[in-house]
């Protein structure tokens, strides 16, 4: 089988890779990591992270969608992977040139935070909806509850030993990583024992060297999964890692900073209560939330340091099991069985 693939973040192609493990006699083409194959445009060259860059790249993404939409012709099966501000215009003009070719939405548009407007879109360019949260079904009727991918990739539990380790993940983008490494720098200066600091593989020296700033009091490791089941307690910026973090079953805060007029944007448009994956799961679930949240000025040394101080270590241990038990199992093998007509 030949599968167009629509995969233009890091995380998006640690789905992939872990999906294509369970795929035999399927050659991809389309855009992904490098690493996979021979993409028509490799991730590095063309990444969306939101609309801001899509806006950046309107042209060349005008450009991507238009030879993806003809490569789709050749091509059995069409996969696309997150990423909603890029795959959803793609996803209309594949149906518009090839209106019986089947397509597979994976990691679906996050309409229960915002944009609702999407649901009709995926549903009207989309055939097969695969949601990676049990809740999703609520917001796309025809959606099929496939597993959640992090149950497939977590290679370890939280697993403490020696001395009081902490562990601060302050995101993969630039402009996380700036404006939470100084609250972390304080905050380390104030705690005693060790202070694992996780750095994303994909970055460069020389991204380390001009984003982080000193980190001569942290010991810097490349594997979060790692550097989290080690930690006694983690300090975690908001997205994929808080959910990460929360199945591996290591205590910690969630924090975030944006610029004052983007929080102010983002709090108007997102209505839910809580913007921690973990805590989201838990709200759609009826239950309490897990973890803290700490949002802009909120997120300083003092405030920090009380919820480390004060968090019961026990109960979110447990209530991380709670979590396995809610998301139920990995997502490749179901979404492996839906492209090959296994189910």
């Amino acid at each position: 089988m030949r599968l167009l693939v629509s995969a233009l973040e890091p995380s998006s192609n640690l789905h992939l890779r872990h999906l294509l493990a369970r795929l035999e006699g399927v050659e991809i083409v389309g855009i992904f990591d490098r690493s996979l194959g021979d993409p028509l445009y490799g991730m590095d060259e063309f990444s969306v992270m939101g609309i801001v860059d899509v806006a950046a790249k309107y042209y060349k993404g005008k450009e991507a969608i238009a030879e993806m939409a003809h490569l789709a012709g050749s091509c059995e099966k069409v996969l696309l992977i997150d990423a909603p501000a890029f795959n959803l215009p793609l996803a209309e003009a594949i149906k518009k040139r090839h209106p019986e070719k089947e397509i597979v939405y994976y990691i679906l548009p996050k309409v229960w935070a915002w944009k609702k407007g999407r649901a009709a879109k995926v549903a009207k360019w989309c055939d097969r909806l695969a949601a990676i949260f049990p809740f999703e079904r609520s917001f796309y009727p025809r959606a099929e509850y496939v597993g959640n991918p992090l149950l497939d990739e977590l290679t370890c539990r939280h697993d403490p030993r020696g001395e009081e380790t902490i562990a601060f993940l302050p995101g993969s983008r630039r402009s996380e990583i700036v404006r939470l490494m100084p609250v972390f720098r304080q905050t380390a200066a104030r705690l005693g024992g060790r202070k694992v600091l996780a750095i994303p593989p994909f970055l460069s020296q020389e991204q380390i060297a001009a984003w982080y700033g000193d980190i001569g009091d942290f010991e810097v490791v490349r594997d979060t999964q790692e550097a989290v089941a080690e930690a006694h307690f983690a300090f975690v910026c908001s997205g994929t890692a808080t959910l990460e973090t929360a199945l591996i079953g290591t205590p910690f805060v969630m924090v975030y900073i944006a610029r004052a007029l983007e929080y102010a944007i983002g709090s108007r448009l997102v209505k839910i209560p809580y913007k921690g994956l973990a805590n989201i799961i838990f709200d759609f679930a009826g239950r309490p939330p897990l973890h803290p949240e700490l949002f802009q000025k909120e997120v300083n040394p003092d405030n920090l340091l009380r919820h480390y101080e004060g968090m019961d270590r026990a109960a979110f241990s447990k209530r991380s099991q709670e979590l396995w038990a809610l998301l139920e199992h990995g997502s490749a093998e179901r979404v492996a069985a839906i492209l090959t007509n296994r189910v």
